[in-house]
């Protein structure tokens, strides 16, 4: 029998990868090369060193995506290195031409020390429109991301911790809509504090959430915890847990109504589920293997239960996230992605569940859905307007409408 490895060897083999460079005008003729090449591109690179903006227009920098990695968080692979990093890096180029037409290349940088990381990156902006970090260990991604937010004036964007967070709030307020319980009051557990858990606690807060639990190795975040913490668990510590409520997870899971994991597989026992909150929602998104089945969830008694598995029902994918965050962003010549373009993309991807269809299985909107991208081009759009970060005054709709045109879905 084939398996699954065995398909995804041969394609890459066959293909040479999963990219490729195609033209997108002809050079057939003497006058079609004059017209690209010299003499004729002279002119583009006069009008361009006039105004430097004028590269977002005359070249393909208006639309690409740089989706760079030093390859030292790979999926649940851990630090295998930038060459090993680039079938993921491809597959996201994919994805994000696949669902917004983005054009997208990898960048596998032969590095780990995070300011050499953020000088390439740097010396690399006036390639592109936007900046996709993916695939960096915590918590060096942090500085990294920050850094480069500051010197940058083109959005820079962690996948690994916003895109997950974003979907994963889709996906509990969808859930919280089902259950009909309130994001303000809901007790929330987030079990692992690295880059996801971090950037799911930081979200849950600024859009709202009054009790939320962080939970890592050491147990129960609190301020004044006697715990080697980098910068952004310090941060938690100060603003979650406003009780002080110590413990492992077990301990800090009783009663609570919302359970998320980006952790390790099976750590959420039926122990710990059966003594959540009544009509407990479970959230388990750990990769490969989450912290509980989505089977074993809803046997424990969850309400609601999602992973980020595509073979069963309510998957947390980030590929409802990226693809529509950055067309969004691009369409607008946003200078950066901040937390209020965030949160309109949660609540785009989560207003596309309508109340009549909204069940236990469908709570999360399916990432093939051809609404996805448009609607959230739309939502970080009319947010990055508002916001006063765009530098390209645009009708949010039609941002909507040209996606779902460009993407042919």
């Amino acid at each position: 029998m084939t398996t699954l490895r065995d398909e995804s060897l041969k394609m890459h083999l066959e293909n040479n990868g999963k990219l490729a460079m195609v033209s997108k005008v002809p050079i057939k003729t003497q006058h079609h090369l004059a017209v690209a090449y010299t003499p004729g591109v002279a002119e583009p690179c006069k009008e361009i060193n006039e105004n430097k903006d004028l590269s977002f227009e005359y070249t393909c920098r208006g639309n690409m995506v740089a989706i760079i990695t030093d390859g030292t968080r790979v999926l649940g692979l851990g630090d295998i290195g930038p060459e090993a990093a680039m079938p993921v890096m491809e597959g996201k180029a994919v994805l994000f031409k696949t669902f917004a037409d983005l054009d997208a290349v990898p960048v596998c940088l032969g590095t780990k020390d995070p300011d050499e990381f953020i000088r390439i990156v740097e010396c690399l902006q006036p390639n592109y429109a936007g900046i996709n970090l993916e695939d960096i260990s915590s918590p060096k991604c942090y500085d990294i991301e920050d850094r480069l937010k500051e010197i940058c004036e083109i959005p820079v964007f962690h996948d690994d911790q916003h895109g997950t967070a974003i979907a994963c709030l889709s996906g509990v307020i969808g859930a919280l809509r089902f259950v009909k319980k309130d994001m303000k009051t809901a007790k929330f557990v987030v079990n692992g504090c690295g880059a996801a858990g971090s950037a799911i606690g930081r979200l849950l807060v600024t859009m709202g959430a009054e009790n939320v639990i962080m939970v890592d190795r050491f147990g129960a975040l609190y301020e004044g915890i006697d715990a080697k913490l980098d910068r952004i668990q310090a941060h938690l510590a100060t603003v979650t847990n406003k009780e002080h409520k110590k413990g492992n997870l077990a301990d800090v899971a009783k009663g609570a109504d919302v359970l998320i994991g980006v952790s390790g597989p099976n750590l959420f026992t039926k122990g710990i589920i059966s003594s959540m909150a009544d009509k407990a929602i479970v959230f388990a998104l750990a990769n490969p293997v989450p912290e509980t089945s989505y089977e074993a969830a809803k046997e424990a008694g969850a309400a609601v239960a999602g992973t980020g598995r595509s073979d069963t029902p309510n998957q947390v994918n980030n590929v409802t996230v990226f693809p529509g965050v950055f067309r969004g962003a691009i369409d607008v010549r946003a200078k950066a992605i901040t937390e209020k373009m965030k949160a309109a993309a949660v609540y785009a991807i989560a207003g596309l569940v309508d109340d009549k269809d909204l069940c236990e299985d469908y709570v999360v909107p399916d990432a093939f859905d051809p609404r996805m991208a448009p609607a959230v081009a739309a939502a970080v759009a009319k947010a990055a307007i508002e916001e006063g970060v765009a530098r390209k005054i645009v009708d949010p709709e039609k941002v909507s409408v040209n996606t779902l045109k460009r993407v042919g879905r």
